[in-house]
């Protein structure tokens, strides 16, 4: 396991060494991009607003506060992360069409997420959850704001972070997957252990 600091704009060459299990954290622009923006953009073929080659995506709501004073500028009291088996669906082709490197998010993601980063050099990484408020913490500035009619929780927020993290990489550019090798792992020795200690305790079913 190994530590390391990316900065946007990642390059092929920043996440080809890491592995499942290491540990980053981000400098540069990480963007919130969740259900609605992959949506529009794979399902409803809607262009979006911002560049993400080379950049890191969020999924995650979070909580903003608009700047007394000053017009279209925010504050970012929460960003917890939004559990991204929910773009599961979608991630791949996400992941093809946008060029985006970086994907954060809480929990594990499948097969397809898997395929996409290995063809097209991306990598998924969990930051850990509960930790909104050290997430906002790492936010150096709201820069802007994109498809706000999607609503706060949706819409895609172009922030500027510092040590972002720690993030643990969960999918790594060669297609290997953390949370799928450690369900394999994990039924394996279930297999073995459940029969011995059923013997001595009962359980409802």
């Amino acid at each position: 396991m190994s530590t390391k600091t990316l900065t946007t704009p990642i390059k092929n060459d920043d996440i080809e060494s890491l592995a499942i299990g290491d540990i980053i954290y981000l400098n540069g622009y990480l963007i919130t991009s969740r259900d609605d923006v992959h949506q529009r953009l794979i399902k409803q073929h809607k262009p979006l607003p911002l560049d993400l080659e080379g950049k890191a995506i969020f999924h995650a709501g979070p909580i903003m506060k608009a700047r007394p004073g000053e017009s279209n500028k925010y504050e970012v009291i929460s960003i917890g992360p939004t559990t991204s088996m929910r773009m599961e669906k979608y991630e791949k082709e996400f992941i093809g069409a946008t060029g985006v490197k970086l994907i954060i998010g809480k929990g594990g993601m499948g097969e397809k997420t898997a395929e996409g980063c290995k063809v097209h050099k991306a990598i998924h990484a969990v930051f850990p959850g509960g930790c909104a408020v050290l997430a906002a913490s790492q936010v150096e500035e709201v820069e802007t704001v994109e498809w706000l009619d999607l609503g706060m929780p949706e819409a895609m927020w172009v922030m500027r972070v510092k040590d972002f993290g720690p993030l643990l990489v969960s999918i790594d550019t060669r297609g290997n997957n953390l949370f799928e090798n450690n369900k394999k792992n994990f039924n394996a020795e279930k297999d073995r252990i459940v029969p011995e200690i059923c013997q001595y305790v009962d359980y409802l079913e």
